[in-house]
């Protein structure tokens, strides 16, 4: 049996996702009449309370367009330090945008209101760039799967309107989030100028994210996807995998949530791992000794049949998704007590 937790993007449709797939309406979204690709579009964004929204190949390039259109050449982008904007879209701010970041330390990668105001450029010194964004990441990768809450978020958005600064979510496990603090999706409407869901990580669709926002925002946007070589033609077989995923796929996100608690109490019974961070969502990473690479034991754990990833020198990810299941699960407590004690 393998069980693969790299990541939630490894898990397959359904049968269910993939018949609604086969049996979708089409069109050329270039063109704009692809109904299926327009009725994801419209549900995405009624769902945040959003005007407008536009479904693209993934969630690096909603955030990089996302990042482009709200800056000019020149300005500055705060984040933190760990943000998947920063460690793992290429340098696409600099590339796409060229515009500078400034990095936040937060814990676990959060950003607060003091540490935002502290990267916030002076306007009135030409030696420094424009701060103009502030992206947050819900739930954040490198942060073990911890998420903002609204009055967290609402508290950031209040510095932002104080200095003129627009406020971009990258939401790509929002979801995750959501089901577990049980706040409206509209609420994140309001407090952001945009935001980016991914519709392959844990709501299981083969590929897609939806960059949502005011109609400004995303007809700038899709001429940028444009430029970029972003425009797509008959995607409603996609859209249609959307628009099943945000039917069906939402709450049961709390059964990843559990079997990634289960997979932190097997590895507290294990002499070898050092730390866990706390589990909140979906992601379980944990720290081994500096006597072991985190390397050597990937590679030990994909010879049991148990795929993983590494995430620093000695820090190794499990992600939780649908296609892993409680017989997976006992599959891997006898593996991990058989073979790694």
């Amino acid at each position: 049996m393998l069980i693969d937790l790299r990541s939630d993007t490894v898990a397959h449709p359904t049968p269910a996702m993939r018949e609604a797939m086969f049996s979708a309406q089409l069109g050329d979204d270039v063109f704009g009449d692809d109904p299926t690709v327009n009725a994801l579009e419209a549900k995405a964004a009624s769902l945040f309370g959003m005007e407008a929204a536009l479904f693209c190949a993934s969630g690096t390039m909603t955030n990089q367009l996302a990042i482009r259109t709200h800056t000019r050449p020149g300005d500055d982008v705060i984040c933190d330090y760990l943000s998947h904007v920063y460690q793992y879209e290429g340098g696409g701010i600099s590339v796409n945008a060229l515009a500078s970041t400034s990095l936040a330390h937060g814990i676990r990668g959060k950003l607060t209101p003091d540490l935002i105001r502290e990267h916030i450029y002076n306007r009135a010194d030409p030696h420094k760039p424009l701060s103009r964004l502030v992206v947050l990441e819900n739930t954040i990768n490198k942060g073990g799967g911890c998420y903002y809450t609204v009055p967290e978020i609402a508290a950031i958005r209040q510095v932002c309107q104080e200095h003129g600064l627009i406020l971009h979510l990258d939401g790509a496990r929002l979801f995750n989030a959501l089901v577990e603090t049980g706040e409206p999706a509209t609420a994140y409407g309001q407090l952001f100028d945009s935001i980016s869901i991914c519709l392959s990580k844990g709501l299981g669709c083969p590929i897609g994210s939806l960059l949502l926002g005011q109609s400004d925002v995303i007809a700038q946007a899709r001429r940028y996807r444009k430029l970029m070589g972003g425009g797509w033609r008959q995607a409603g077989f996609l859209a249609a995998a959307g628009i099943y995923a945000l039917d069906h796929h939402i709450d049961r996100l709390k059964q990843d949530h559990a079997r990634a608690r289960k997979i932190g109490a097997l590895l507290e019974r294990l002499p070898e791992v050092q730390e866990i961070l706390p589990i909140d969502t979906n992601i379980v990473i944990f720290r081994l000794p500096e006597t072991i690479l985190a390397t050597d034991y990937v590679a030990k754990l994909a010879d049991k049949g148990i795929r993983s990833v590494t995430f620093g020198k000695h820090l190794v990810r499990f992600v939780t998704h649908l296609d892993f299941t409680d017989e997976m699960l006992s599959e891997m407590e006898l593996i991990l007590n058989r073979d790694f004690h």
